[in-house]
């Protein structure tokens, strides 16, 4: 099976030495997104629902440039500063995934890059 890289100017650039996504056979694997605006480069900081509709818009971008959508995606995994925040970040959440919701993680951690509260990556099909 062939690898793909997925590159769209739609999302943040990669800001280290990965691919935005890569394609396998019919599955597309995103890098963590970043709640980065990519039009301006601005993190968006001090409110996590804007900041995690950010990532999840930022995930949509590179799974269409791979020719698929949220919709057919079949496992996220988000990793957040605080876990205080995971009831605003599930409703959020909800409004990308009102049915059809996919497999999930979501874990805490100490740091992410930039000093961003969020980062998302998923795994999706194409069809």
């Amino acid at each position: 099976m062939e690898k793909k890289m997925i590159q769209t100017d739609q999302a943040p650039k990669a800001i280290g030495p990965y691919s935005q996504a890569i394609q396998v056979g019919n599955l597309v694997f995103t890098s963590g997104q970043l709640p980065v605006d990519p039009g301006t480069g601005e993190m968006i900081v001090n409110d996590i629902q804007a900041e995690t509709r950010q990532c999840l818009n930022n995930v949509e971008a590179i799974l269409i440039a791979a020719g698929t959508s949220l919709k057919n995606a079949v496992k996220l995994t988000v990793f957040i500063k605080d876990m205080n925040q995971f009831s605003k970040i599930n409703e959020v959440y909800a409004e990308f995934f009102p049915e059809d919701k996919p497999a999930r993680s979501c874990v805490e951690v100490a740091r992410l890059p930039k000093d961003a509260n969020i980062e998302i990556e998923a795994v999706a099909m194409i069809l």
